[in-house]
């Protein structure tokens, strides 16, 4: 194991001539410029980038459970997960039942020390993130969202002087805008409402993301067949966030290239040799083409 700064110890390791595979998680502009590197002298790449993952809830589900699990996708681990379902389309007819629960189960949520077993969202992890995270709640709210909790850095006598950002949620959300389009990587949630299948597809896919997704039905039709037409390389149906070593995980579009986990991520590693084996006594003829 080798620590380190990428511009020392992460160039040091793309540009090697004895270094054959470079696998690299992070955000999508540095798996870029990772990317790029490698290129130079074509080595193997896999890349686990970003996600603005859309966690799709349908009128006919169980109400309680798609709160519950659009909660756990985004305010769990406060919201630093790339497969974060900070995207949270909701079917009309529901969508303001799903705000009202939400809202009142997010702020249940107890804050403070992220050694704590009690804990349920803790700060975040550097400085400059932190500072990130405020520059979008800044954005959101320059976008004319609506919030309808939270917004702003967590005051609470729990949290301290720490890096802490209050749960939030924005309503009146459209899809094109930035709170909406890039990630975060904060607990933030912004709640988009769609008509019918065709425009949650349309919704869920718009992104320049392709990592997972989520749906909340109880249509064993739309749970086969929704899958297929959403652009992420992992989907959950009435569940979410996961995961397992056997599972093969990775992205579509700028969400990265290649899998991890799973005999997929083994393949990775691994190239395609052909061996031709002649058992013949006499070489034939070499001006015949065969």
């Amino acid at each position: 194991m080798v620590t380190g700064y990428g511009k020392e110890v992460g160039e040091a390791l793309i540009t090697h001539p004895d270094v054959a595979k470079v696998a690299f998680t992070g955000g999508s502009a540095s798996g870029r410029h990772v990317y790029s590197r490698a290129a130079q002298s074509l080595k193997k790449v896999s890349l686990e980038l970003g996600g603005k993952s859309p966690n799709i809830i349908f009128d006919d589900c169980n109400i309680d459970n798609a709160v519950k699990g659009a909660i756990s996708g985004i305010f769990a681990a406060t919201g630093q997960t790339c497969i974060a379902g900070s995207r949270l389309l909701v079917q009309e007819s529901i969508h303001d039942e799903i705000v009202e629960k939400l809202v009142a189960l997010a702020k249940t949520a107890r804050m403070g020390d992220p050694m704590s077993k009690d804990t349920q969202v803790g700060p975040v992890t550097t400085y400059p993130q932190y500072e990130k995270v405020l520059s979008y709640l800044q954005i959101a709210h320059d976008e004319g969202v609506d919030c309808v909790l939270g917004g702003d850095k967590a005051t609470r006598p729990e949290c301290g002087e720490g890096w802490f950002v209050e749960p939030t949620i924005y309503t009146n959300v459209d899809n094109s805008m930035r709170i909406a389009q890039e990630e975060v990587f904060g607990p933030v949630l912004s709640v988009i409402p769609f008509k019918d299948e065709e425009e949650a597809i349309a919704i869920g896919n718009d992104v320049v993301f392709g990592l997972a997704a989520g749906i909340w039905t109880q249509s064993i039709r739309r749970a086969i067949e929704l899958p297929k037409k959403l652009q992420a390389g992992t989907v959950w149906v009435n569940m979410y966030r996961a995961v397992s070593y056997m599972a093969p995980f990775g992205g579509y579009k700028q969400s990265g290239l290649g899998r991890e986990n799973g005999q997929e991520a083994i393949r990775e590693y691994m190239q395609t040799k052909t061996v031709w084996l002649s058992t013949s006594e006499e070489v034939p003829n070499p001006f015949i083409m065969r």
